[in-house]
């Protein structure tokens, strides 16, 4: 099977890194972005100021727990300008206005207009892979709110 790189388009943004990763691994253009749209978790990019996602791969349920053998990873970083504030920056509550917002950012749910994805990598890991920082729930609840 020939792999078909993927054409940069007003919201996606494809790094020569990410399509050699993924003709690597055999991932399509199309899985990634399922991945990206729809991951099971998100956590924070090894890089500064981006996002890692995650999707399983073939889900089986075994005493009622959800168990796969791999998993899709992607990575991206959202360009473009981002004008709002979600807290008033006196509060008590978050003494970092600045953390708040960049989490809120890193939230694939939430669209920015004008906002690009610049995907930078993308990979398959063999195994369940350990949970690092994920985004903390009170932010994905303050997102959803906002929706």
């Amino acid at each position: 099977m020939q792999f078909k790189i993927p054409k940069n388009t007003e919201k996606y943004e494809w790094t020569k890194h990410s399509l050699m990763k993924m003709q690597h691994y055999g991932l399509t253009a199309q899985r990634v972005l399922r991945v990206i749209n729809n991951p099971q978790r998100k956590e924070e990019g090894v890089v500064k100021k981006t996002v890692a996602v995650m999707q399983p791969t073939s889900v089986n349920t075994k005493n009622g727990k959800r168990i796969w053998s791999s998993e899709i990873w992607a990575m991206y970083q959202l360009s473009g300008k981002v004008n709002f504030k979600i807290q008033n920056p006196n509060s008590k509550q978050n003494p970092n206005p600045k953390f708040q917002i960049s989490k809120i950012i890193q939230n694939t749910k939430y669209h920015i207009p004008n906002t690009k994805y610049k995907i930078i990598s993308a990979w398959r890991y063999p195994g369940v892979s350990p949970k690092n920082n994920p985004i903390p729930e009170e932010i994905l609840r303050e997102i959803e709110e906002i929706e």
